[in-house]
């Protein structure tokens, strides 16, 4: 079949199309009539996925946003969210809402659960494209009703999602608690058969995990590390007394040059040297005697130290196998105390984030009361009905024709006859062939041999 026989066939059953469309188009007004309108009203919500956490500082990652934002819109749908929803409103308690309960299948459900589930069959939440920002919507018959229930579902959402996360946290922290109190019970079992290992071999381990002897120890071999002190030889030292000694010797030479050696002032001068010489002899065996005894003691004190050193070293090689055993009960100690100390901070880490009031949910104004009804949608309910009409017309047409195929061109007597086609004789427009072309009268023809095809 050719474009031009098939517009042929539809020109032809043209009113079938048109009658088609029209009862069609009709339907649509009459259902647009008929069917009662419902308002749609929206309240936006901001997920804070971008924003550290308030307590652990924690950010979601870019490959789990997606699946957290799908999880947030099924989660407006549920049921606690539209349980909490019908609290706000106290739908429970108004008489018309308990009139359409009793007079309306609820299938067995008590009414507030028969509430939630109108108003999640009744819910839509959207994502807007490229953002975190989610769309909730609510229809329902009356523009204030609709209004009304998008913000109760807002706030709804949002309660859940904070009492979810406190409640989480709640349970978490008493699960901690609960293990810190075993760790705790631990702790004082390793502290305790440490604190009774060092009673019984009389060792004390100190804040840096060595006991006193091998610290004594580490002290004595830090001080037999130092060198030791400097000795000098015995040198002459001077002292007064040879000081002046010297002094007077120069006042004798001076004197000799003028005095005989039998004056009284030379007499009274060697007499003087002689004492004082012997004063200065004394001063210098003195610092001898002195020199001599440091140089002594530094000796015996090296000595001291190298034998409390190796008396020191013995002991603790004596000591060794207890040592390592309260070493050990030391570290087990130190890791029960540490496993306690973690257990704790996560308990107040916890504890806090179940008394924090942030939601991670920021909301974007208020929902407005929608003017216009969502449904019906007159202008998309009369272009389907016009285009779903057009198209069963032509449907039906094309069937009429394959169950009453008619010659309506050249082409189809062709195709309908096995006879070679001898002329085609053009039609003109029907007033004007009438005009040109008198009326004969009708006489019996003879039977002809041919055909004659007129289109």
């Amino acid at each position: 079949m050719s474009l031009f026989q098939f517009l042929r066939i539809l020109w032809a059953r043209r009113w079938v199309t048109l009658a088609t469309t029209t009862f069609t188009v009709l339907g649509a007004l009459l259902a647009i009539i008929i069917v009662p309108p419902r308002y749609e009203g929206v309240s936006r919500v901001m997920l804070n996925i971008l924003k550290p956490d308030p307590i652990t500082g924690e950010v979601i990652s870019s490959g789990a946003s997606r699946t957290y934002i799908a999880t947030q819109t099924e989660l407006i749908k549920d049921y606690d969210v539209a349980g909490k929803a019908v609290d706000q409103l106290n739908w429970t308690s108004n008489p018309d809402v308990i009139t359409r309960y009793q007079t309306t299948d609820n299938g067995g459900m008590d009414m507030r659960r028969w509430l939630a589930q109108r108003i999640i069959d009744s819910t839509t939440v959207t994502v807007v494209n490229g953002t975190n920002i989610l769309e909730i919507g609510y229809r329902a018959s009356t523009p204030s009703e609709a209004k009304s229930m998008a913000d109760a579902l807002r706030n709804a959402y949002i309660e859940s999602t904070l009492d979810t996360r406190r409640r989480e946290a709640t349970r978490t922290a008493d699960w901690y608690e609960t293990q810190a109190r075993q760790e705790q019970a631990l702790l004082n079992s390793a502290d305790g058969a440490k604190t009774a290992y060092e009673k019984e071999h009389g060792i004390v381990m100190q804040a840096d995990n060595t006991d006193v002897d091998t610290a004594r120890l580490r002290a004595l071999s830090n001080q037999g590390a130092a060198p030791p002190p400097m000795v000098a030889a015995p040198m002459p030292i001077s002292s007064p007394s040879s000081i002046q000694l010297a002094q007077l010797d120069a006042t004798i030479a001076q004197a000799a040059q003028n005095l005989g050696p039998n004056h009284p002032q030379m007499v009274q001068l060697r007499a003087q040297r002689a004492s004082l010489a012997q004063v200065a002899a004394q001063e210098m065996a003195a610092s001898r005697a002195a020199a001599n005894a440091a140089a002594s003691a530094a000796s015996a004190s090296v000595g001291i130290l190298q034998r409390e050193v190796a008396s020191q070293t013995s002991r603790v090689i004596q000591k060794r196998e207890q040592i390592e055993k309260l070493t050990q009960l030391q570290s087990e100690v130190n890791l029960r105390r540490d496993q306690y100390n973690k257990s704790m901070a996560r308990i107040a880490e916890l504890r806090r984030e179940a008394s924090v009031a942030d939601s991670g949910i920021s909301v974007l104004g208020e929902s407005v009361t929608p003017k216009r009804p969502s449904f019906p949608n007159k202008p998309l309910i009369l272009g389907g009905a016009l285009a779903l009409g057009f198209g069963l017309g032509i449907l039906l047409s094309l069937l009429l024709e394959l169950l009453g195929r008619r010659v309506r061109s050249v082409e189809d007597l062709q195709n309908s006859i096995d006879v070679p086609l001898l002329a085609v004789i053009d039609e003109g427009p029907s007033g004007e062939r009438h005009a040109r072309i008198p009326k004969l009268p009708h006489r019996r023809r003879p039977p002809s041999t041919g055909k004659l095809a007129k289109a």
